[in-house]
Parts: C-alpha cells; sequence; structure tokens
C-alpha cells in the first residue's frame, strides 16, 4: 500500500504552530515511506472563508520548506460530490430526512440540558413516515449512527479508544439548502484521493468516531488513525498569542530559522532517544508514529533559541544573509549594498557564534552597513562623553600611523592607548572604541570590526564621534 497522507487547514487566519507542527509530521511520514502528502484548502466555511488566509497558509508551508504532491483542493470546490454520497447514503437507508424546526431543535437541545444529557436530538425522524412530513421545511439529512454497543479507534498514538454507541448522535450530513457539512466532506475527500493515513490533533479524536459511522454507512476502508497531542504554552495553558508568538509568520518575523523550527516541532511531542538536533534526513530516516507522545507539550522558547543558534552556526553565509536581509530593512531602514555585505562576510563566523536569531545577527551586523554621520544609541551616546575624547584623538592619531591594519596592531594599539590615557584599562579605551565605531554599545569583536571597516573608515568614525563630543560640549557651553 502506497502511503498518502494530508494537510487540510482551514482558511480562516495565519498557520498557527500546531498546525505548522501537524503538517511536518504528515509530511514527514509520506516521505519516509516514500509517498506523497497532498494538500487540501478545508474552505466549505465560506461565512470564514479568507482568501488571504489560504495564500498565508501556502506561504508558511514554503518558508518552513514542506513540499506537497499534486495541485492544492478546494473543498469546497468538490460540494457537489459531497451531496451526491448523502443522497446515496439516504438511498441506502444509511440517512434520513429530518424535517424538524429550529424550535423543536431548540426545545430538545433545553430538556437535553436538564438531563445532562450528551446528544440532544431525540431522531424523532429516523424511523417516521415520510408521508408525515410538513411541506413547509426544508429537510436536513442526518446519518443514521449505531444506536447500540461500542466503537473502537485504533489510534497509533493514543492505542485503542473506545467509547459507547449511545454518545453518537444522528449528526446532519447536509443542510437543509443543499450543502454539506464539514463532517461529510472531510470522509468524501480523503476516501476520494486515497489517503491511507490521517495524522492530526487530538482535539478531532471525537470528530473521528462519527466520521467512521460515514465510513461504514459507505462500505470505504478506514484510513490509519494518528492523533497528536496539543501543544500548550509553557504555563500548561493551550499555546497563544500571550505565550509570545501563536503562528509561523511571527516566528519567522522573530528571526528564525525555518529549518530550526522544523527541528523543534519535530521534538515537540516525538522522540528519538536523547538527541536534540536532528537533521532533515535523519528525520526522514527516524521518524513514525510510535514515537509521538500521548501527553501534551509545552512550549519552550529558551530551547527553540538553542536550536536556531545552533542552525544559524551551520547556514552556509551566503543563505544566512539571504535571509537576513529582509531585517536590516525591516529594523533599520538600511539596505546592505555589496561592499557591506562583503564586509559582513568576513566577519560572518564571530556574528554567527553570538547570534540566536536573525535579529541579533542583523542587529550586530548592521554598523558595516552604515556610513557617517552615525546614529548612537542611548548607552553608546552615554560613553562619548568629554572624559573620552582624549582616549579617542590617541586611537586616531595611532589608526593614523598604522601601516598594516590587523587586529593584533589594532589590540597593541589599544593597549599603549590604555597606558597612556586609561591607567592601563583597556575596557575604558574599548567600550568608547565600539560605540564610536558600531553607534552601539553590543558588537563583534572591536579588533576585529575595525579591521574589516579599513583604516579609511575607522577613522572616519573617529573623527565624527570627536565632533560629535566636541559639538555636544559647546551646545553644553552655550546653553
Amino acid at each position: 500500500m502506497s502511503v498518502v497522507t494530508r494537510f487540510p487547514p482551514s482558511p480562516t487566519g495565519f498557520m498557527h504552530i500546531g498546525t505548522a507542527r501537524t503538517a511536518l509530521f504528515n509530511w514527514l511520514y509520506a516521505r519516509k515511506h516514500g509517498g506523497k502528502m497532498l494538500f487540501r484548502i478545508e474552505d466549505t466555511d465560506r461565512k470564514r472563508h479568507n482568501e488571504a488566509a489560504v495564500e498565508n497558509l501556502i506561504a508558511g508551508l514554503k518558508w518552513l520548506g514542506l513540499d506537497w504532491d499534486g495541485d492544492i483542493v478546494s473543498q469546497y470546490e468538490q460540494r457537489q460530490r459531497h451531496a451526491e454520497i448523502a443522497k446515496e447514503l439516504l438511498a441506502k437507508g444509511k440517512a434520513y430526512y429530518c424535517y424538524c424546526s429550529p424550535e423543536e431543535l431548540e426545545e430538545m437541545r433545553e430538556a437535553a440540558k436538564k438531563e445532562g444529557r450528551m446528544s440532544f436530538y431525540d431522531r424523532r425522524w429516523r424511523d417516521a413516515d415520510p408521508s408525515s412530513a410538513p411541506n413547509d421545511i426544508a429537510p436536513v439529512i442526518r446519518i443514521k449512527a449505531p444506536l447500540e454497543g461500542a466503537t473502537t479507534i485504533q489510534d497509533s498514538v493514543q492505542g485503542d479508544v473506545t467509547i459507547n454507541n449511545e454518545q453518537l448522535d444522528d449528526f446532519i450530513i447536509l443542510r437543509s439548502d443543499g450543502s454539506p457539512t464539514y463532517m461529510l466532506s472531510v470522509v468524501v475527500d480523503d476516501h476520494d484521493m486515497g489517503v491511507t493515513h490521517v495524522i492530526r490533533g487530538d482535539d478531532h479524536l471525537n470528530n473521528t468516531f462519527r466520521q467512521n459511522v460515514i465510513y461504514d454507512a459507505m462500505g470505504w476502508d478506514k484510513p490509519t488513525y494518528g492523533h497528536l497531542p496539543l501543544i500548550l504554552g509553557s504555563d500548561g495553558a493551550k499555546m497563544s498569542k500571550r505565550h509570545g508568538a501563536a503562528s509561523v509568520e511571527e516566528y519567522r518575523d522573530m528571526g528564525y530559522l525555518p529549518a530550526a523550527l522544523r527541528n523543534y516541532l519535530l521534538r515537540l511531542g516525538w522522540s528519538h532517544g536523547d538527541d536534540e538536533i536532528i537533521s532533515d534526513e535523519q528525520a526522514r530516516e527516524w521518524f513514525d508514529l510510535s514515537g509521538c507522545n500521548k501527553a501534551a507539550a509545552r512550549f519552550d522558547f529558551a530551547k527553540l533559541e538553542s536550536i536556531n543558534a545552533h542552525y544559524i552556526k551551520e547556514t552556509a553565509s551566503d543563505e544566512l544573509i539571504e535571509r537576513a536581509l529582509p531585517f536590516y530593512q525591516s529594523r533599520h531602514d538600511i539596505e546592505p549594498g555589496a561592499e557591506a555585505i562583503s564586509m559582513i562576510k568576513q566577519g560572518i563566523e564571530e556574528l554567527k557564534s553570538r547570534a540566536t536569531t536573525l535579529l541579533q545577527f542583523v542587529d550586530e551586523s548592521v554598523f558595516y552597513a552604515k556610513t557617517v554621520p552615525l546614529s548612537y544609541d542611548e548607552k553608546a551616546a552615554a560613553l562619548l562623553n568629554t572624559d573620552a575624547a582624549p582616549v579617542l584623538k590617541a586611537l586616531l592619531d595611532g589608526f593614523e600611523n598604522i601601516d598594516t591594519l590587523d587586529e593584533q596592531a589594532i589590540k597593541n594599539l589599544c593597549k599603549e592607548v590604555a597606558k597612556t590615557h586609561a591607567e592601563g584599562k583597556m575596557g575604558k579605551v574599548g567600550m568608547p572604541l565600539r560605540a564610536a565605531i558600531t553607534g552601539t554599545t553590543v558588537s563583534p569583536s572591536i579588533f576585529e570590526a575595525c579591521a574589516i571597516l579599513g583604516k579609511d573608515e575607522t577613522c572616519t568614525r573617529l573623527k565624527a564621534a570627536i565632533d560629535c563630543i566636541k559639538n555636544s560640549d559647546t551646545i553644553k557651553q552655550s546653553g
């Protein structure tokens, strides 16, 4: 049997992180077994349908690096096929017309609440004489659920799950306007698309018992089920925006790499021994539903950052810079040119070793793309004071007289200036130098940074910082 999984999101918003994990597990299972993962948009709810959400889902899956097989299927476009199956079930005697008015249904609902019953519909039309049907009510079609016994689902993650059939209701499969319900559409689509494995969140477990009623009524083979535990926030509550981020787009915008998010989501509810860093190749080889946990997993941002830091170090320089480029624009309104990119590449190994996200990588490398006059952040501006002026002047004189500008030469110069102008304290030299050169107090090695910027640019930035101090002092005096 060739494995066929499916990724069937509803287009009502952004791709939730739990949805992304479901897509990943379906993708891995299909790829491991040389099968297919199909992509279906479950868009039967036209009131909540959002075309922009469809594009977000597609973009989210592409950003995650997960591909699919065949064309994307719209569930809504298959609605005539779904309606045909409802009529076929009716003809087989497996379903029936229900003519209950809204008022009657409300009365049943209130009665069920008082009696503590799970199912409120009393099946009054299940065996009723069709000739007694009212003429002024458009009927719905309801499935005939089993009335006695029990049903067991053999779930690849949860194990055997059993319910008493009295908990099942004769749910609606075709509305009075002729439109199919979600419960019917899912079963028909999965059957028609040849889906062999349904891997989804365990919040769908109850739906599975109801959907199996349709499979049995049609005499269709059921897929193998695997219901994944929920993803919870660090506090044990369902994952939501208040935990920091809920959608894939937010993680992208926070500077996480898709490879890192794939790795982290894989470990969120699945394990392979004590392995934390798992490559795509290993994941495709090792993944199986038997390794999934039954218990809900808690999202841990510290672990995600640690994994992301690993992937930043492992990512090729050209790819890392390409992924980082949009953040230079969005965070600093700067588009690095060829010269700046060349300098970033020269210092990229230390930049990689320091960064846990692309945002940090960008913030600590953007000074290479800046030009005089620099903007100094608050902490840097505080360091560029009258006490720092003689230190910066001595550094400027030293830089102008250095023949070969390399890290060791710069370090030696700073030591000499520390002896003559800072009581031998390197911090009183390195800190104002960093502020003058980068405009901030956080950066990679300032010795390496100056060597990469080169003698002319380093001197230009030192002069600008000295002038800034002079102008600031003049303003204070005149004030």
